[in-house]
């Protein structure tokens, strides 16, 4: 069997989480051959550790010669010049949620790519998540459906960069929000043509911790309501779909999912939780060995991170509606 190498930007607690999969051999096809991290002290350290080999500059990550393919794992401000450096050495990139800070820079990158002809995967883990896909299976149990309310509740972040617009490019709308808008798509099958949105600060001072927001999908009468909330001590990713024949409640933190008939609720026995980082990286893995379609593109991260920009321009204008267009070419 072919073992890819590969090269990891960005060593903070979501990277480790792609470096220890690579490391244990849980994705038999990928090989850590090297990371990059800001801290160069800390990197030489984990380098150590890991077996691997550590550059402090990630330019010179991406032009190693024994790297095959990149994990873009940074805040999104990163992205473009990464993306620019990866196609033009024509390697394989894995990266994750959110693609960019903004519309024109999420369709910029996907042109970039497209142009490239490189393997791509975007990161949009919960497409992996069993609670996510248990949902989208038992869909036709209760279709047509109606209405799909979709939510993320987590604690405030200890990292400091994402309460800073100049590296973090936005708050939760952006951070967190995509992965609400991404799992819209990919459980009603239908893009979002317009939306209105609220948003408030609760722990943030310079971004957005709270918001909500209504999404009217593109060729569907479906209502479509998304809430998240990142200042609390609880953590819960419920989603609630409600059809002619039933309704489906399910969290895909806490790991349960109920049908829903009247006033009875019908436990649904589930899966082991998958690791979604590791099925991420299985996913990447076949794309580049037999190029297998994963189940997100890079054009599905543009269109979260549009939607995103939508819901935030909804938000400033004191929550008026705001179309979004196709995604151009």
């Amino acid at each position: 069997m072919t073992v890819l190498r590969v090269g990891v930007i960005g060593a903070g607690k979501h990277g480790v989480r792609y470096m220890s999969h690579l490391r244990s051999g849980d994705v038999p096809a990928l090989r850590l051959e090297a990371f990059s991290r800001n801290d160069a002290e800390r990197g030489v350290a984990q380098a150590r550790e890991l077996g691997c080999r550590f550059h402090p500059d990630w330019q010179e990550l991406v032009s190693d010669p024994a790297v095959d393919a990149v994990i873009a794992v940074v805040p999104p401000t990163l992205h473009p010049a990464i993306v620019a450096a990866v196609t033009s050495a024509k390697k394989a990139l894995l990266i994750e949620k959110p693609l960019a800070t903004s519309g024109d820079a999420a369709v910029d990158i996907v042109r970039r790519v497209r142009a490239a002809g490189i393997p791509c995967l975007m990161a949009h883990t919960l497409r992996w998540n069993t609670v996510v896909r248990a949902v989208r299976d038992r869909l036709a149990d209760v279709a047509p459906v109606h209405a799909l309310v979709v939510n993320q509740r987590f604690e405030p972040s200890p990292l400091p960069w994402l309460d800073d617009p100049a590296v973090s490019g936005g708050g939760i709308l952006l951070h967190t929000g995509v992965h609400s808008f991404d799992l819209v798509r990919f459980l009603t099958g239908h893009d979002v043509a317009r939306v209105w949105c609220r948003t408030a600060r609760v722990a943030t001072t310079r971004t957005e911790d709270n918001f909500a927001a209504i999404l009217e999908l593109d060729g569907s009468p479906m209502l479509v309501g998304v809430n998240g909330c990142r200042s609390t001590a609880g953590r819960s990713g419920m989603i609630d779909v409600a059809g002619t024949d039933g309704q489906i409640v399910a969290d895909h933190q806490q790991h349960w999912l109920q049908t829903v008939r009247g006033l009875e609720r019908t436990p649904v026995p589930l899966p082991t939780a998958a690791a979604t980082v590791r099925e991420a990286l299985a996913s990447f893995a076949r794309l580049l060995t037999d190029g297998s379609t994963p189940p997100t593109r890079i054009e599905d991260g543009a269109h979260a991170v549009r939607i995103a920009e939508a819901c935030r321009r909804s938000a400033d204008a004191d929550g008026v509606g705001i179309p979004i267009g196709p995604l151009p070419r």
